[in-house]
């Protein structure tokens, strides 16, 4: 059991940004660190993930809702952009798609897993 603050700390800096693989499907463009991993889920609960230039996460509903927080660059979302200190707040069962035309990075706060439609 961990007992110190210390060992609850990512270093995101000494993490490499894994490729976005979800149920066999490699999302070309878009990479991923994990940050908190729920172990009862089986999945990461909070993410960073990183879009290059035109890179697109399709369609999709949130069963829990999201968070969303823009750290660099902008995304689209259902016509609305964010940018650069950007805080989206989807509620459960929003659906939208993700697309990113100069590239951004961003942090996710994800409760359930996504559903693409």
């Amino acid at each position: 059991m961990k007992t110190e603050i210390k060992e609850f700390i990512v270093d995101t800096y000494q993490k490499e940004w894994q490729p976005l693989v979800e149920k066999g499907i490699n999302y070309d463009g878009i990479f991923v660190k994990s940050l908190l991993y729920d172990d009862k889920k089986g999945r990461s609960t909070t993410i960073l993930l990183k879009f290059e230039p035109g890179a697109v996460y399709p369609y999709h509903n949130h069963p829990g809702g999201e968070e969303i927080y823009v750290i660099e660059g902008s995304c689209t979302l259902e016509g609305a952009r964010l940018d650069s200190g950007n805080y989206l707040y989807t509620p459960p069962n929003f659906k939208h798609s993700v697309t990113s035309k100069n590239g951004c990075i961003l942090l996710f706060i994800i409760p359930e897993e996504v559903e693409i439609l």
